[in-house]
């Protein structure tokens, strides 16, 4: 056994990591969280149903290649306390261990190999500084590095401020996104199929703002994902 090795077996077992979901220390195989908490969360299981839930959400309002959620998220739920934890109590190891499972769960589909790009759903710049990171771009860089493939970060960009979307309604959701995003390099986004991710689909509304900015560049497709589909 290596020293590395040595060490790190010492530090499992004198300061264990425990599972985000019970707590409970962590097998030395086991990441964020275990088995028990890893079999618990709702996976939605749909990823190759072109009629899904969350496909069905976003249906005729953009023209999308596929659509799909990696869970449900149940009120109290073992994921709404992870992405909790993740979006407001900087618990980063919590969206790239997500990542990481989204992308494993994907890669059983007929289609996943069909995208060149990964492109979180941006945070406005003032956002951004408050909570210290996006969200949703450490689900996407796992994802990345899990398949190969770049994140686009970058390439979109909210240009405008908006309010929270939680107690709004669809059609105020709408109202406020409408031309938030913005494409600096559309050059760099001709011609590619595109995952625009989000944390989580409630209304659609701002995916729908995302994605109508990055269909203005030719021949882009689109496919959409997110960590958690709401009720």
């Amino acid at each position: 056994m290596g020293i590395q090795s040595y060490t790190s077996g010492l530090l499992h077992l004198f300061f264990p990591q425990l599972c985000a979901g019970c707590h409970r220390p962590l097998l030395r195989e086991e990441t964020l969280l275990c088995l028990g908490c890893n079999l618990e969360l709702p996976r939605c299981g749909f990823h190759d149903q072109p009629d899904n839930a969350a496909a069905a959400r976003l249906a005729g309002r953009i023209p999308f290649q596929h659509a799909t959620s990696f869970a449900h998220f149940v009120t109290d739920g073992l994921l709404q306390h992870l992405l909790h934890r993740m979006k407001y109590q900087g618990q980063k190891s919590i969206g790239r261990q997500l990542g990481r499972l989204f992308a494993w769960d994907l890669e059983q589909t007929s289609w996943h190999k069909e995208i060149d790009l990964i492109i979180p759903v941006p945070l406005h710049p003032k956002k951004e500084r408050q909570r210290g990171y996006n969200q949703s771009a450490l689900i996407a860089g796992s994802m990345a590095a899990v398949w190969g493939i770049a994140q686009g970060e970058q390439l979109l960009r909210r240009v405008r401020f908006t309010e929270s979307q939680t107690k709004k309604s669809r059609e105020e959701r709408i109202a406020n996104v409408a031309g938030a995003f913005a494409l600096p390099k559309p050059e760099k986004l001709r011609g590619k199929h595109i995952l625009l991710l989000d944390d989580v689909l409630t209304t659609g509304a701002t995916l729908e703002a995302a994605a109508q900015a990055l269909l203005q560049v030719p021949d882009v497709k689109i496919s959409i994902a997110t960590i958690a589909l709401a009720a």
